[in-house]
């Protein structure tokens, strides 16, 4: 019996990061060499998944914060505006 071929969702490129920030209510991270990169995920579920068990790692350090970049609204800024 033959599986029928997947279709692949379209890759929805996210960026997981964090860091030390300067002040809890800011965006200025302390050292930018010590900038915590999680990784490159295929969509925003499993970019949420990483980021949720980053941040709980962290929970500790108020000044540490963890974020998630859209990187494909960066590299395709007119996607979804026809």
């Amino acid at each position: 019996m033959s599986k029928a071929p997947q279709t692949e969702s379209k890759q929805l490129l996210h960026l997981v990061f964090g860091g030390e920030l300067t002040d809890i209510h800011g965006i200025t991270f302390r050292d930018l060499h010590h900038l915590d990169i999680v990784g490159i995920f295929p969509n925003y579920a499993e970019a949420h998944k990483a980021w949720k068990g980053a941040a709980q790692r962290t929970v500790d350090n108020a000044q540490m914060r963890y974020f998630i970049v859209h990187l494909h609204r960066l590299l395709d800024p007119d996607e979804g505006k026809h």
